[in-house]
């Protein structure tokens, strides 16, 4: 009697754990529902981070393109500013002061540009202001170059 007492405590404990441990079907379905979403959010995110990653490499790559262009552009500046030194030095050519003092103007504007992309930082946040400011600055140049070499004889 004992053996049948404890058999069916037992079997009372154990189906009464079963019963306690199992959730409903709306349960699992709002547990799976919950996981789902979390997954997506996760998704979101890591694609977010991806396309993050690429812009930043496609920005970089930009960047590398767009600073071989300009330091082309800028070490052609120097030939011409050394062409423009070399003819005031020849003797039977008669240069003003102003002409020496443009000439300085245009090598400090050429280095400064030199310099500003040489510390330029590739930051995402200012790349379409700092590509315009050294546009700008590049036309100026060349336009101070071309006043500079065209002779004004009104």
């Amino acid at each position: 009697m004992k053996k049948s007492i404890y058999t069916f405590a037992i079997t009372a404990f154990l189906a009464v754990m079963v019963f306690t441990a199992c959730k409903s079907n709306t349960e699992k379905e709002a547990d799976a529902t919950e996981k789902v979403i979390d997954a997506n959010e996760n998704l979101d995110a890591v694609n977010e981070d991806i396309n993050d990653d690429e812009a930043k490499k496609a920005n970089d790559m930009e960047w590398q393109t767009y600073k071989e262009e300009v330091n082309t552009s800028v070490a052609a500046n120097e030939v011409r500013i050394s062409e423009l030194k070399a003819a005031l030095k020849k003797p039977g050519n008669t240069f003003d002061s102003n002409y020496s003092k443009s000439i300085q103007s245009l090598e400090d504007r050429n280095a400064s540009l030199k310099l500003k992309i040489k510390n330029y930082e590739n930051n995402q946040t200012d790349w379409d202001s700092f590509k315009r400011e050294v546009d700008s600055d590049m036309t100026q140049l060349g336009k101070a170059f071309k006043d500079l070499t065209v002779k004004n004889t009104k």
